[in-house]
């Protein structure tokens, strides 16, 4: 067994010899033992312990009357031009799906410490347009989810709802001009794969939470009997 594990590290240290890994955030090289992040941008990460008080936090309020919301959390906080929101980008726009996935686990793994996920039923991550998705190649929310699903195993329904249209990009809206730029854009199918259960729905980065009510209330309409959100960024005050 010993000498198993320490043939294993060698060969881990030849392919990161090979091929280096780089840290999400920062870019710089990961050593043997880091995954995604380098240890330091991992320590100084701004954690929102929003899944310390799941039910009555900053973003659990966001949903408040909007939607039937059961608990809320998001790992850090988002701000634009930072190392951290680097994760996010790289995640977008530089083909690295693998990125989403392995968030989704680090989140996963912190939230299960205060029982996040009890009475899940399924996980929904927040739809692209079929244009958006063919240009991306993936849907960044859907490779979260799937991290977190690896995770928890609560299974990811990747075909609950769809985006039928994108009005404009929500960047620099602001609250209800967002609201209203994602008004009647979400349709659910399946509807007997989500009806009477706990949905989790699951974005890359929240900010008025106005694409999660609109994904939610559909959920809602189609038999959802709970709804739960969780994000990587938020993009609230801290």
């Amino acid at each position: 067994m010993a000498l198993k594990k320490h043939l294993t590290t060698i060969f881990k240290e030849f392919v990161d010899f090979l091929l280096p890994r780089t840290c999400a955030a920062c870019g710089r090289r990961l050593s043997v033992g880091e995954h995604v992040l380098c240890g330091m941008c991992s320590f100084e990460m701004p954690r929102t312990e929003h899944y310390k008080k799941p039910c009555d936090n900053e973003l659990a309020q966001l949903f408040w009357v909007q939607i039937p919301i059961e608990r809320a959390a998001s790992l850090f906080y988002y701000r634009d031009h930072t190392e951290i929101s680097h994760i996010i980008y790289r995640l977008k726009y530089f083909d690295r799906p693998d990125i989403g996935i392995d968030m989704g686990r680090m989140a996963a793994t912190e939230f299960m410490q205060n029982n996040f996920f009890e009475n899940i039923d399924c996980i929904v991550p927040v739809p692209l347009t079929r244009e958006r998705l063919r240009k991306r190649g993936y849907n960044q929310s859907e490779m979260i989810a799937r991290g977190v699903s690896a995770v928890t195993g609560i299974p990811v329904v990747n075909d609950a709802v769809c985006r039928t249209t994108f009005k404009e990009s929500q960047t620099h809206k602001g609250r209800w001009e967002r609201m209203d730029n994602v008004e009647d854009v979400f349709s659910c199918e399946h509807e007997e794969r989500i009806k009477d259960c706990h949905v989790l729905v699951v974005d890359d980065v929240i900010t008025t939470g106005a694409t999660i009510i609109g994904c939610a209330t559909v959920l809602v309409k189609a038999g959802a009997s709970k709804i739960s959100v969780m994000s990587l960024g938020y993009a609230g005050q801290r």
